[in-house]
């Protein structure tokens, strides 16, 4: 059975979210075994085999995304033929968001009224673009009435990033050197889930969730593209039930 776990955090009650594991599928090695992403290198057929057992747990399928570490938010209501982005948001129950991950920091977000849900895929690119600015914006809530869950990503002892990357965040806000950790060689170990706390704060998001998991180090759970390679993708999905109920 496709293995999936619901997200520890304090939302509506008409608010639903599962992160997916790398077990429970029918993918070989090394996509073994819940693959869901198709552009890995995995057997078309298992991919889709191994869809159909995620969608048997939703209302309805998923809008999946082609991510490009961009800034776009797409309207999951409308079901947009081109879906090059890395963000969608939706209002309507049924509605399912979901980003792709396998080291990246997947993001999921709601409103305290249930009124509105959202997922982004925030890798370090993206996050230095403005990611979750561009998906704040685009939900159109007042940032304090936001609740965030920040999911398995690369943790903090893994991610040894250059210059470039330091540069990029310290750059926007100098406050981002925080999250760097000089290493021997001129690089520096990088906590994405620091940056992507002080991203949402100064925004003015205040309840997020989340974020003390590792996808390299907790290899019999997630898939690491930093740790295998070829590897395959996990799915991080939030969606409305029902009508706002309030927390």
């Amino acid at each position: 059975m496709a293995e999936c776990h619901v997200p520890d955090w304090a939302v509506p009650a008409n608010i639903r979210a599962l992160q997916t594991t790398r077990n429970g599928g029918i993918s070989k090695a090394p996509w073994a075994s819940f693959n869901l992403g198709d552009h890995v290198g995995d057997d078309a057929a298992a991919v889709a085999a191994n869809r159909v057992l995620l969608v048997s747990r939703l209302p309805a399928e998923p809008l999946w995304l082609t991510q490009v570490h961009g800034i776009a938010a797409v309207d999951a209501d409308k079901r947009p033929k081109i879906r090059e982005a890395d963000a969608a948001f939706a209002r309507q129950p049924g509605s399912v968001c979901v980003v792709m991950t396998a080291d990246c920091l997947p993001v999921l977000l709601c409103d305290r009224q249930g009124t509105i849900v959202a997922a982004a895929h925030a890798g370090w690119r993206g996050l230095a673009a403005g990611v979750l600015e561009s998906t704040v914006a685009a939900m159109k809530v007042d940032p304090g009435e936001l609740l965030v869950w920040l999911g398995p990503a690369i943790g903090s002892r893994c991610f040894e990033v250059g210059d470039e990357v330091r540069d990029a965040f310290v750059a926007a806000n100098p406050a981002a050197g925080l999250a760097f950790k000089p290493q021997e060689g001129g690089k520096w170990l990088c906590d994405i889930y620091l940056l992507a706390r002080q991203r949402l704060q100064r925004m003015g998001v205040v309840a997020i969730s989340g974020g003390g998991e590792c996808t390299v180090t907790e290899a019999n759970r997630y898939y690491s593209y930093r740790r295998d390679g070829v590897t395959g993708r996990m799915a991080s999905l939030i969606w409305l039930e029902s009508g706002p109920q309030g927390v």
